[in-house]
Formats: C-alpha cells, sequence, structure tokens
C-alpha cells in the first residue's frame, strides 16, 4: 500500500509537467518512445536472461506491452477527439476494469470490491465532471482502450508473479516489460511520428528524462510491484487516488483554479471506498511493501 501510495504522489507531480510544458509542443509517440527507452536503460544491466522462465518472461512483456505501450498509445490519440474535462472524466472507469479482470482471470465474482470500485469511481466523478460535448464517441471508445489495457497490465504482472514464485528480486525480471512496452512504442512513433516537433529546449529534454527515469522506470516498477502486495479492489482505489493528488498538486505548484469543495468532497468519497474495501472484503490485504 505504501508503494502505491507513494508512486500516486510521484505521478500525480509528472502528470503536470507534461501539461504545462510537453502538450502541443512536443511529438507524442517521441515522448513515450523516450520514456520507454530511459526506463528499458535502467533495468537492462539488472535484466536475468537465463533461469528465467519463458513463459514468465512473455507474461512480463505482454503485460509492458499492454499497460505502458497501448495504453498510452490510445491515451495521446483520444484528445484529437476529446477535451481535457473529457479526457478526464472518462479515465475513471479503470477501477472497474481492474476487478473484472481479476475476477475473471479467477473464475470468480466479488461483490465487494466491485462495489469499492464503483464508489472510488463516483468519487473521481465528483471531482472531475465538467460537461460533456456532442462528438465524443471514438475518443470515449479510444480511451476506454487505453484504461482497459492499463487495469489489464496490473492485474496480469500481479498473477504472472504469483504464477512464477521464482527467488529474485522483482528487479531482475522487470526489463521484459519495457522490452514489451518498446515492441509498441517504436512502430507508432516510426509510422505516427511527427519529427518537426522533437524537443527543442534542455528544459524539455530534462523533464523526458525525469519522466524516463522516474516515473515511468522507478514509477511503473513500484506501482506493480505494490500492486502484487494489495487485493484487487485496494488496487482498483488507488487507480483514481490519483484524481484528487494530481489535481492538489496542480493548484498548490501552478495555482491553476480548482474547485476546491469538489476536490474535498470526491477525494472523502475516494477515501470512503478504500475503507468499505478494508472492511467488508474477505480477501483484502493492505501490506507494507513487498
Amino acid at each position: 500500500m505504501v508503494l502505491l501510495v507513494l508512486v500516486t504522489a510521484l505521478w500525480a507531480f509528472s502528470f503536470s509537467l507534461i501539461g504545462e510544458f510537453l502538450a502541443g509542443r512536443v511529438d507524442s509517440d517521441f515522448a513515450v518512445l523516450t520514456r520507454v527507452l530511459l526506463a528499458a536503460l535502467v533495468f537492462l544491466p539488472f535484466t536475468r536472461w537465463r533461469g528465467v522462465p519463458g513463459g514468465m518472461k512473455l507474461g512480463i512483456l505482454i503485460t509492458g506491452m499492454l499497460q505502458f505501450g497501448i495504453t498510452y498509445l490510445c491515451l495521446y490519440r483520444s484528445f484529437s477527439y476529446l477535451t481535457v474535462p473529457e479526457v478526464l472524466l472518462f479515465t475513471i472507469f479503470t477501477p472497474l476494469y481492474v476487478t473484472l479482470i481479476d475476477d475473471a482471470l479467477f473464475r470468480r465474482f466479488s461483490p465487494v470490491a466491485l462495489l469499492a470500485a464503483a464508489i472510488a469511481t463516483l468519487g473521481a466523478g465528483i471531482i472531475r465532471y465538467d460537461g460533456l460535448s456532442e462528438d465524443f464517441i471514438t475518443g470515449f471508445l479510444l480511451l476506454q482502450v487505453a484504461n482497459f489495457t492499463f487495469a489489464a497490465g496490473q492485474v496480469g504482472y500481479k498473477h504472472v508473479m504469483r504464477h512464477y514464485a521464482l527467488a529474485l528480486p522483482g528487479y531482475r525480471t522487470f526489463g521484459y516489460f519495457f522490452f514489451g512496452a518498446l515492441v509498441i512504442a517504436l512502430p507508432s512513433f516510426l509510422i505516427f511520428g511527427d519529427a518537426d516537433k522533437l524537443p527543442t529546449t534542455s528544459l524539455q529534454w530534462g523533464i523526458l528524462g525525469w519522466l524516463g527515469l522516474a516515473a515511468s522506470g522507478l514509477g511503473l516498477y513500484l506501482w506493480n510491484r505494490g500492486a502484487c502486495e494489495v487485493d484487487a479492489g485496494t488496487l482498483a482505489i488507488m487507480n483514481n487516488a490519483l484524481v484528487p493528488a494530481g489535481l492538489l498538486v496542480n493548484l498548490l505548484i501552478w495555482n491553476r483554479d480548482a474547485d476546491l469543495m469538489r476536490l474535498m468532497l470526491g477525494g472523502a468519497v475516494i477515501a470512503f471506498s478504500l475503507w468499505v474495501n478494508a472492511r467488508f472484503h474477505p480477501r483484502a490485504r493492505v501490506l507494507a511493501g513487498p
């Protein structure tokens, strides 16, 4: 649980950097590719090549394709069809996908986890809702693919690591995650990338470096390790904890307008959903770390 909270704070800060300094200025495909390459380089020296089951390598690689590669490809494309408030609003369905995918893999149904995720979604919706435009179906569908693949990657990694009880630290195999993301990010840049919108300032390069090394490299590793230590309901709820955290960081640093009453109310609803899951979910496990 501590890892998920720490990464939530890290990502809340990073998203503000993207919105303030990169969005609309740096090609999104190049930004994603840079983040993947830097994160892969971080884990490359630690990657264990021998003694790792082929199924485990493939499983982690696929989770990287889903959680990083396809997710970001669809997320950035959705901005062509949706306003920023709509993008924010439509990401709140991720917790529902987390619980449903986890239940599907276990061939079970957990009403408490689904209820807690629905409450968390309501809380995020209270914070993010700002009206809808008439033409949003294409963007909505793209974003739901992004939400689904991000959820599937988290749950999939958790199940892969549980299935292969290898006596190795997680960082010795996490490089395969970014190798999988590279399978998606590199062709995307080669096909859709705009060479005229590469970074032009040291600040932009510095932010890309931070996002690749910290937000993507360290952040995704710690997030997925944290996901392995909590139940699906808690993981689902933490996916929406980024909503109040992101708005709070943006408000404090860049003084952007935010409805503080909605922020506090939505945050309280998300906190309540976490309590519901911890109190009533029979399999809830909230631990301090891996």
